[in-house]
């Protein structure tokens, strides 16, 4: 298990476009899945990207053709490009990597798209 950091959130017009980075400390390149996650307030934690240790990757319905998820295991990190953001994105978002059994969590960084 590696210690997560988010960094990237923060406020932007809907339309607009972020990018979220997840730094480990450490290194990444044997972890098989790492991805993102969100939680808006009142509501249940969503997976909205999954990127593996081959680079295969998946989405969440409602981020798919907006959001791209990458990985740069010779960096340690993982990154979420998000565009075309919509007010229903604001959320905290937060990166997690699991191999087996429960994933490891960053803190999150708060992403509010205004509109």
């Amino acid at each position: 298990q590696v210690h997560l950091v988010e960094s990237g959130g923060g406020l932007v017009q809907a339309g607009g476009s972020l990018r979220l980075s997840c730094t480990a400390a450490g290194s990444i390149a044997s972890i098989n899945n790492m991805g993102w996650s969100r939680q808006a307030p009142g509501k249940e934690r969503d997976v909205v990207a999954i990127i593996t240790r081959n680079l295969n990757t998946k989405y969440a319905d409602f981020v798919k053709g907006r959001f791209t998820i990458s990985r740069d295991n010779a960096k340690n990190t993982v990154s979420l490009q998000m565009n075309s953001l919509k007010p229903e994105d604001t959320a905290v978002y937060s990166c997690w990597s699991s191999n087996a059994g429960e994933p490891t969590w960053g803190r999150g960084t708060q992403v509010t798209v205004s509109s």
